[in-house]
C-alpha cells in the first residue's frame, strides 16, 4: 500500500479516520533513537528530575531520570529521532528554572527498532 494516495485522502478530510492512520504511519516510519545522558552543574535540589520528566512526557518520549551520588543527574531517553534531539537540547541548555547546567554528556546513542519503556519515570 502506497502512503502517497493515503496521505492525499487524509489531507482532504480533516476528521477522516484515514487521516489519523496516515499520521500514525508517518510517526511509525520515523527512526527511533535511544540515548543515555548525564547532566552536570547545579542539578540536584532544584526539581531537575521533575522538570525532565515533564518535558519528556510533553514530547512523547519514554525513559527515566535519577540523581547520582556524585551530584549529577543521569538517565535515558527514547523516541522519535527529532524529539530525542529536542530533548538533548533541553537537557544541555534549559533544565529546571533554578538549575545551572555546566554540561551534558550523551552516550550510547543508537537507532532502536522498538521502545524499551512504556513511560518516562523518575528513579530513586
Amino acid at each position: 500500500m502506497s502512503l502517497l494516495p493515503l496521505a492525499a485522502v487524509a489531507r482532504s478530510a480533516p476528521h477522516n479516520p484515514l487521516r489519523l492512520l496516515a499520521r500514525s504511519l508517518a510517526v511509525m516510519a520515523e527512526p527511533l533513537k535511544s540515548v543515555d545522558y548525564e547532566v552536570f552543574g547545579t542539578v540536584q535540589g532544584v526539581c531537575f528530575r521533575m522538570y525532565t520528566e515533564g518535558e519528556a512526557k510533553k514530547r512523547g518520549l519514554v525513559g527515566w531520570v535519577k540523581n547520582t551520588k556524585k551530584g549529577t543527574v543521569t538517565g535515558q531517553v527514547q523516541g522519535p529521532e527529532e524529539k530525542v534531539n529536542s530533548m538533548k537540547s533541553w537537557l544541555s541548555k534549559v533544565g529546571s528554572p533554578s538549575s545551572r547546567i555546566d554540561r551534558a554528556d550523551f552516550s550510547n546513542e543508537k537507532t532502536i527498532s522498538k521502545l524499551e519503556y512504556s513511560d518516562f519515570s523518575i528513579r530513586y
